[in-house]
């Protein structure tokens, strides 16, 4: 039986699916033009934009949101300009669409290309930040995909008056109706109508917590591109230069620490926890960092918190870390493949060969040698944008710039041939 939310989003779906074809069509130049004008949207709606977001804040207040959440949530002139930036930027990036992977004669004179395409139509459901409307829309909208975005219910003014100023924006210079689309609703029942309605969404993204992925994840009909938790480790090797095993460790947990490539689990070789832990130690509660530690790291620093076995999978988003001594890189290998969440891992160390080893060893989608690991991010991979970063295997992996929201098809030009 259908109900009024679920044949709104249907119809949506309907729409982005037209406004997709229609997108496949432009050039990268009238895509281009298109960014900078959506980026004047923004500019030329910031008084109304503004106005929205300050009442998303006041709610969010009210509710009792934390001052982490809050300031995700919180625009201003700046932060409203660098989202119009980010559209332009995305402008100057490279085109994938109508790249040539692969091309190749057959004997009987058939010719095959391998080409980027659009993936057609993109969902993704979110939470809090207001930027992601502009982000993933844009990237999205690059590809030549359409977009349905669904956002959480802390930001759904911010979100409806960006959507509104993007699409309005765009469609003065040529963006097709419906190309960018917000869903108007932010209980769960959208979320189920979203993922159910394959026959429109080609793609799923959620971005957020992990009860928001697994919820898209066992209702969803079509494929869904994820990352759970950003379960980060960092490893120092018996051969570490520890001055910089001090500085990556302090610079992965607290340059940012709610963010998913932030360091939650520090390593320590055991042939030098004894004089490397007090150092990295104090440096880290200068940050006021919390420390928790396992048996051998409390016997080193009795005024660590005990660790938990809960703790080295816990994802804490904040300015807390666990620590284990390990006897070395076969059980530092092993904890991480074990308790990691397949997202960023670091080791530290001036051995190359062991480098190579953990660079081979580890299952994750960013493995790292003497590097923070903050550095996992589309923006300092050099893709320009990021619509997130995949834990997942397939399509996608690590940081996704514009790249991994196409896909491919195959051209076959001939002269009559047939398969006789």
């Amino acid at each position: 039986m259908s109900d009024p939310i679920t044949d709104q989003i249907h119809e949506m779906g309907r729409k982005a699916r037209a406004a997709a074809h229609k997108l496949s069509l432009l050039t990268t130049a009238e895509k281009d033009t298109i960014l900078r004008a959506m980026a004047a949207g923004l500019r030329d709606a910031s008084t109304e934009i503004l106005t929205e977001n300050a009442k998303d804040i006041l709610a969010g207040e009210a509710k009792g949101l934390s001052s982490a959440m809050l300031d995700r949530l919180r625009l201003d002139e700046a932060r409203l300009e660098a989202v119009a930036a980010a559209l332009e930027h995305v402008a100057t990036l490279p085109d994938p669409v109508g790249q040539v992977l692969d091309d190749w004669d057959r004997p009987n004179g058939i010719r095959i290309e391998q080409v980027r395409v659009p993936i057609g139509t993109i969902g993704i459901i979110y939470e809090s930040r207001p930027n992601v409307t502009a982000d993933a829309a844009a990237l999205c909208f690059k590809t030549g995909n359409a977009t349905i975005l669904r956002g959480g219910s802390e930001a759904i003014h911010s979100n409806r008056a960006i959507a509104t100023a993007i699409q309005a924006g765009g469609e003065k210079t040529g963006l097709p109706a419906d190309s960018v689309q917000l869903v108007p609703f932010t209980d769960r029942q959208s979320v189920a109508a979203m993922a159910g309605m394959d026959q429109w969404l080609d793609l799923i993204i959620p971005r957020g917590g992990k009860g928001l992925i697994e919820t898209v994840v066992s209702l969803a009909r079509m494929p869904v591109i994820k990352h759970y938790d950003g379960i980060c480790h960092l490893y120092a090797a018996e051969k570490a230069d520890q001055e910089m095993a001090v500085k990556l460790t302090v610079d992965s947990k607290t340059q940012k620490p709610g963010v998913c490539n932030a360091l939650e689990t520090l390593l320590i070789d055991e042939t030098i926890a004894t004089e490397f832990l007090p150092k990295v130690a104090a440096a880290l509660r200068a940050k006021e960092v919390e420390l928790r530690g396992c048996e051998k790291s409390l016997a080193i620093l009795p005024d660590l918190i005990p660790a938990t076995e809960e703790d080295w999978g816990t994802e804490y988003l904040e300015k807390i870390l666990s620590i284990k001594i390990v006897s070395g890189i076969d059980e530092a290998i092993a904890h991480i493949n074990t308790h990691g969440s397949h997202h960023t891992d670091c080791i530290v160390t001036t051995d190359i060969a062991q480098a190579e080893v953990f660079l081979h060893s580890i299952d994750s989608a960013c493995v790292m040698h003497n590097v923070s690991t903050r550095f996992a991010d589309g923006g300092e991979f050099g893709f320009g944008a990021e619509i997130g970063i995949s834990t997942d295997k397939l399509h996608a992996r690590g940081p996704m710039g514009l790249r991994e929201l196409t896909s491919y098809q195959y051209r076959v030009r001939g002269a009559g041939q047939t398969k006789v």
